[in-house]
């Protein structure tokens, strides 16, 4: 679990804010026996491995944001998982002055919004729920490479908001981003860590390319133990705020 200590009551709020809205999400699905995870593979019959779904991935043409879903060999998969969502960011909805780290290898691509970046990858458990929380190799998902801190400034700036395929799945991957950022914060950190230890202790292998780094970084969640950490810290920050009034100051008086 990530300390929450020092994080802002303003960032609590917008987390709370977020809890409830990924409880709302998942709330109505249930009601009808439906999880995110359905929403994606409905209509698409058998699944196949390594396939994205929905095809095509998730778009958002406002915000740039992009995602999808898709599950690894059984033998393969963490126990008890079923898959994962990968998030993006594409340039054109990146704040303004991020630019690709300066890898040798770094080549432009001829469409500008086609560098785009990993933000997070999303774990899903058989029952279609959120369980854990982790960064990729620059090979896993062909993504351009950004420095974390510029990774970071991404964060706030992934939005999907329109309906398609599924307006609650879409709310809740948003959601997500906001309810666990700063565990995502420490995560992407400690990606840039992993990919620096690793390139110094693999010195013959290009590390961004090495098949043997695949996850850099990784952390097992909840969304009820986030939501209610959240809380308590939220309480904490009341409980500090002085209750009286400042009493009168005498100093300089005779």
């Amino acid at each position: 679990m990530t300390d929450l200590s020092d994080v802002s009551r303003e960032e609590l709020e917008a987390m709370a804010e977020a809890g409830r809205e990924v409880r709302l999400c998942q709330r109505v699905l249930a009601k009808t026996g439906d999880t995110v995870v359905g929403e994606l593979l409905r209509g698409h019959g058998t699944l196949y491995e390594w396939k994205h779904y929905p095809p095509g991935d998730v778009y958002d043409a406002e915000f740039h944001a992009q995602y999808y879903y898709h599950c690894h060999p059984e033998g393969e998969r963490p126990n008890g998982e079923h898959g994962h969502f990968h998030t993006f960011l594409r340039p054109h909805g990146m704040p303004p002055g991020l630019q690709p780290a300066p890898l040798a290898d770094f080549a432009p691509p001829d469409n500008d919004n086609d560098a785009l970046s990993h933000l997070i990858g999303i774990a899903m458990d058989v029952a279609g729920q959120p369980v854990r929380l982790f960064t990729t190799n620059r090979w896993v998902t062909g993504e351009t490479w950004y420095k974390s801190d510029d990774v970071i400034a991404m964060l706030d700036s992934f939005e999907v908001d329109h309906a398609r395929p599924s307006w609650p799945a879409n709310r809740w991957i948003t959601a997500m981003m906001r309810l666990f950022r700063p565990t995502i914060v420490e995560l992407l950190r400690d990606r840039d860590t992993a990919i620096q230890r690793w390139a110094e202790s693999h010195p013959d292998a290009y590390v961004y390319e090495d098949r043997g780094l695949e996850v850099a970084s990784q952390r097992h969640i909840s969304v009820e133990q986030q939501i209610a950490e959240v809380a308590l810290h939220l309480r904490g920050t009341r409980r500090r705020r002085p209750i009286l009034p400042e009493p009168p100051s005498f100093v300089g008086l005779p």
